[in-house]
């Protein structure tokens, strides 16, 4: 099997024309391509035309003395292997006192638990937040109908971990030496997400269908002898002689074990406060504050696609961006959602913290992201491993207070932003935000050097992203959950945290995955550890 990349096609183009220009690209005959699978499809807008981008898998006659005449070609070489292998020769067996427990059922705890139960370990999953229907209806009841903030039933937990409730981007700058990504890949689609996410280069789920996945996964989980349970939050913890040997829940109930996989996500602050004070060692990492900014979908489309815009095989166009500026740091675009929504996100109450989403189709009016600016402990105005935690949670708070103390969001235009004025209402843009938004003055609720990062930034971003700059762009405070605020340290061979035997600290919460993807990834990784005979 030969693989062939970077091979452009006309955005109209049929299947029998691919195949044209497979065999053109390799110069033989037409006949002699026995098939063509699709690796992966992009988008390349660089040059001024629209155009795809295809990487194929061909099966072509005399493949020898093909690839011997294309060795000068850098497009065209031998399809490498990419099978995820890691499971064999790992005993079936599950250990003989104990089942391993995992905290949490975002993608880290999720994919941790498949790959344990189909071993034969009978994981036990703890989640605080709901399954993903019922939790579904909590948040809508608290965005769309004034239901009250439930802290245990929201976008930060439940099923599905924060990722339910984006708009499910499954692409990730990780390493995968392993292969574990395409292996992640092709399970979710076996759970029900669409097939294209197999070849897109920038694939996504979408919150519609996300609900779905998460669920299938569970019930597999629960088929082969895992147990699932829900509402289940953690509050303690026994570690005896730097052993982690039970966990209590909130109801009472103690759960011994001799492996614990902790993969709670970036906001379960009350779990890190409890390990911590349990000796658990922690370290402050940066992370990035700011704000969801919205513009028109069409703005976008055109700016990214111009005379294309609005062609079906496009759909939404996204955009990606980092400004260096003179302040000593950058502003960055973040979890980029074509048209999607800008959704309400805390996980404590009286706090407000924004994020977006989208359906899988991407057909609502407005783009939006995170326009983000790096912190570091430096800015924290703390000491310890724990004080990023409070920075959030201080900005949180201002928000709260200047949205009007009822989880609205303090919103202000792009162009009031700029001239240091209060928007006193809307312009052309509509926010999406939900439950609502306040207009006011966002310096009321970020730092200075944040307002004049993000201020310094517009000004040059009109040039790469015509239209940016608009006025009546609506930007919505504050986004404060980018990352995790703390970094768990663990045994980069055995996963296990520095000092604590049976404690494995996974995924996004610890400091070791940045997205859907890489906590799935990380989760495996350490489910594969569990597996092996001294693990």
């Amino acid at each position: 099997m030969l693989q062939i990349s970077q091979l452009r096609m006309v955005l109209d183009h049929d299947e029998e024309a691919l195949k044209a220009a497979a065999a053109r690209e390799l110069r033989v005959p037409l006949h002699f391509i026995r098939s063509l699978a699709i690796k992966q499809r992009a988008i390349d807008a660089r040059r001024g035309n629209v155009e795809f981008s295809y990487t194929v898998l061909v099966s072509v006659l005399e493949e020898e003395g093909v690839l011997r005449r294309m060795v000068k070609n850098s497009r065209v070489s031998l399809a490498p292997e990419e099978s995820y292998t890691q499971l064999e020769g790992m005993p079936g067996v599950p250990p003989a006192n104990f089942r391993p427990v995992v905290v949490g059922t975002g993608p880290c705890g999720l994919f941790a638990g498949l790959l344990l139960a189909r071993q034969g370990m009978n994981p036990i999953l703890l989640e605080r937040g709901k399954a993903a229907g019922d939790r579904a209806r909590d948040v809508t009841g608290f965005w769309r109908r004034g239901w009250d903030f439930n802290p245990d039933s929201n976008v930060q937990f439940g099923e599905g971990g924060a990722g339910t409730f984006s708009d499910g981007k499954l692409y990730t700058q990780i390493r995968d030496r392993e292969h574990r990504i395409p292996w992640v890949l092709r399970e979710l689609v076996k759970a029900g997400a669409p097939e294209d996410i197999l070849v897109n280069n920038r694939p996504h789920i979408g919150t519609d269908r996300l609900i779905k996945v998460v669920r299938h996964i569970r019930e597999e989980i629960i088929a082969l002898g895992g147990e699932v349970r829900f509402e289940s939050r953690v509050a303690d913890v026994k570690i005896e002689d730097s052993v982690m040997k039970a966990v209590t829940l909130a109801s009472g109930e103690v759960i011994e074990s001799n492996q614990f996989v902790f993969a709670i996500g970036h906001s379960s602050r009350d779990t890190f406060e409890m390990l911590h004070r349990h000796g658990v060692p922690f370290e402050a990492k940066p992370f990035s504050v700011g704000v969801r900014i919205e513009h028109p979908q069409k703005v976008i489309d055109q700016s990214q696609y111009g005379r294309f815009s609005g062609h079906s095989k496009l759909g939404a166009a996204a955009y990606r961006f980092v400004v260096h500026c003179s302040t000593g740091r950058s502003a960055y675009s973040f979890c980029m959602c074509p048209g999607g929504l800008v959704v309400g996100s805390a996980s404590e109450a009286g706090m407000v913290v924004t994020n977006g989403m989208s359906s899988y189709a991407r057909e609502e009016s407005n783009a939006n992201s995170g326009f983000m600016v790096e912190v570091t402990e430096a800015d924290f105005g703390g000491t310890g491993a724990l004080a990023g935690i409070e920075f959030q949670r201080n900005l949180e708070r201002k928000a709260f207070e200047v949205g009007g103390g009822d989880y609205k969001a303090p919103a202000q235009l792009l162009g009031d932003f700029m001239a240091g004025r209060p928007s006193t209402g809307p312009g052309s843009v509509t926010p999406s935000y939900l439950p609502g938004v306040t207009w006011t003055d966002l310096r009321l609720c970020l730092p200075d050097y944040v307002v004049a990062t993000l201020q310094e930034a517009i000004k040059g971003l009109d040039k790469q992203i015509p239209g940016f700059a608009m006025d009546d762009a609506v930007m919505i405070g504050v986004e404060t959950r980018s990352s995790s605020p703390v970094r768990i340290p663990r045994d980069p061979a055995s996963s296990e945290c520095i000092g604590i035997r049976g404690f494995y600290p996974a995924g996004e919460g610890a400091g070791y995955a940045g997205g859907i993807i890489s906590a799935a990834v990380d989760g495996m990784r350490v489910a594969e550890q569990l597996m092996r005979p001294n693990g």
